[in-house]
């Protein structure tokens, strides 16, 4: 069965690369109309001109405290209505020790990970879905289910908290749907320094032999966006390869 979005509006967050760029690419693919947002108005548009289907572009930081308001009635603006929400903008500014960041990059971390879903899914609400049920995605992370390390720590404790909100958003704000994808590590460039030094042994010990791509993540968030998953909600999917059972956290290849 085809997973058709014919109808839908889509708004999809950290689109200009990545795994958001490959999430809003075949959403349109699938028949959304869809609003792509990131920092950079030239990216955004250099990601436009890699899709097809009705694709428009919302320059802003996901992060900053007007861009969802902002964000969300652009879409509605635009194409009239929204349907899904995809919160992906992430970022990842300290690597090391938990114990030993500084409250900038600490806040900064928070902010983007966490602060910027719920604001983004408040603004989704108040002017879509509290009259016209939608679907919300979060973009998560293995690391928020398990450790991974010590130099992720404060990361994916924004991704164990973005799991949770998940759970909490869905029994609140039900018939709307929300769910989360927990990715293990896939190649992009924000993951690129951990595809380097951690890429070659963790593919090695994987059932399926290879780090995830973009677009495997892209499936995964098309199918939970469609109607075929109406009666799915509060649960985050993992989405790793395999990686979970291949025993021990990211370990440098030797």
């Amino acid at each position: 069965m085809d997973v058709s979005l014919d109808g839908k509006v889509a708004l999809v967050t950290g689109a200009s690369r990545g795994i958001g760029k490959a999430m809003a690419a075949t959403l349109a693919a699938s028949g959304a109309k869809v609003m792509i947002n990131s920092r950079k108005q030239e990216s955004l548009e250099a990601a436009r001109a890699e899709m097809d289907g009705e694709v428009e572009i919302f320059a802003a930081n996901a992060g900053d405290d007007d861009a969802a308001e902002r964000g969300v009635l652009a879409t509605i603006e635009r194409f009239g209505q929204l349907d899904i929400l995809i919160n992906n903008a992430a970022t990842n500014p300290y690597y090391g020790r938990t114990l030993d960041i500084d409250d900038a990059r600490y806040q900064k971390t928070f902010q983007v990970n966490l602060d910027a879903p719920l604001r983004w899914t408040q603004a989704a609400w108040k002017h879509a879905f509290a009259e016209r049920p939608g679907t919300v995605i979060n973009v998560a992370s293995v690391g928020g289910l398990r450790v991974e390390g010590v130099g992720l720590g404060v990361y994916n404790v924004t991704k164990a908290a973005l799991i949770h909100l998940t759970k909490q958003l869905a029994h609140e704000l039900g018939p709307t749907r929300v769910v989360g994808i927990a990715p293990g590590l896939v190649e992009t460039d924000f993951a690129q320094v951990l595809v380097d030094n951690f890429g070659d042994a963790l593919a090695a010990r994987m059932p399926v032999g290879r780090l995830g791509q973009p677009q495997d993540i892209a499936n995964l968030a098309t199918f939970l966006a469609s109607d075929l998953a109406s009666w799915i909600t509060a649960e985050t999917y993992v989405i790793d390869g395999g990686a979970s059972v291949a025993g021990g956290a990211l370990e440098p290849a030797e």
